[in-house]
């Protein structure tokens, strides 16, 4: 059961600048009251169609305004797909998102062939997201009929800064984007990205857009901007963990039902400083050697901090 309160700003700052230790603290025991604690929810990206994307999102690698490593590639075969999906199975992914370099979803072949995929993982027992950029109902309905459970669409950062990073699209299209997916009975994954050049009153307001969502996301997917040449922000200086750690905490307490999701970046912290996100409401990663286009923490990093942490050790 999801909790909707309407927070305004100056209640998500005052929970953002409380002590940190008693932040920390009280992240956890919300944590433990919803979810268990040391349960972590392992997932995995699968990018079938890289580059090419006609946005201008000034931290994407994939946009096609910008020249970058990233180079536009055709979508993926079906059986490519499924034979990623049976490896991630296997090392204990529950969770596979299919994401898609596009500026919205279209019926049309490429859009039918992910239909196909959602449902081939999908039979597999695997809760199966996409990410395909602005959808329309009736698309929304195909994926959901097909077996999909749940569709990521970012707000990225406040309405009020967001201009500054996206022209090719609105907050409001966004917005609009999120109550479709919500109308159709998929689930809501939707979070920001830190590090873009946003200010702490652009986070929480962030947080504040989230968690007044109603009902709040699901899935509440934390990123922190890994740089990319040939980006407009490829310059951007990382956020100092500490500041990372106390959106993940606010998140927690705003949103104490959702899962918080460590994302991107994640290969940047150490042992200790992701068991300090875990002890303050993270409580899902992404595994695979990428996140899409960026990098993400070694396999063998993930097992030896599970086992480390007993963190939901799969047996052999």
């Amino acid at each position: 059961m999801f909790i909707f309160m309407n927070y305004t700003f100056d209640q998500v700052k005052e929970i953002y600048e409380m002590p940190l230790l008693q932040l920390i603290a009280r992240a956890g025991e919300v944590h433990q009251k919803h979810h268990v604690m040391g349960s972590m929810q392992r997932c995995q990206l699968i990018s079938v169609k890289t580059g090419g994307c006609p946005e201008d999102c000034k931290y994407c690698a994939q946009s096609s305004r910008y020249t970058t490593p990233v180079k536009a590639e055709t979508l993926l075969p079906y059986e490519e797909v499924m034979r990623r999906a049976k490896e991630a199975a296997a090392r204990g992914v529950t969770r596979i998102c299919l994401g898609a370099a596009w500026r919205e979803v279209r019926d049309n072949k490429p859009f039918r062939e992910i239909v196909a995929m959602v449902k081939g993982i999908q039979a597999l027992g695997i809760e199966v997201c996409c990410t395909l950029g602005m959808i329309e109902p009736s698309e929304a309905k195909v994926l959901k009929d097909a077996g999909a459970y749940a569709y990521n669409h970012n707000l990225d950062t406040s309405e009020k800064f967001y201009p500054s990073i996206i022209s090719s699209r609105t907050y409001a299209d966004r917005l609009k984007t999120l109550q479709v997916i919500r109308e159709t009975g998929l689930t809501v994954c939707c979070g920001g990205i830190l590090g873009l050049g946003e200010t702490v009153q652009d986070r929480l307001e962030l947080l504040q857009a989230l968690a007044n969502l109603d009902p709040p996301p699901e899935s509440v997917p934390i990123n922190q901007f890994v740089p990319t040449s040939g980006v407009p922000l490829e310059k951007q200086p990382p956020v100092p963990f500490w500041e990372v750690l106390r959106v993940i905490a606010t998140a927690r307490i705003l949103m104490p039902c959702s899962t918080v999701r460590l994302s991107a970046g994640r290969h940047t912290l150490n042992f200790e400083q992701q068991t300090l996100c875990f002890l303050a409401g993270a409580s899902s990663l992404w595994l695979g050697e990428k996140l899409l286009t960026v990098i993400n923490q070694a396999p063998s990093k993930d097992e030896a901090l599970f086992q480390l942490l007993g963190i939901d050790v799969p047996s052999p």
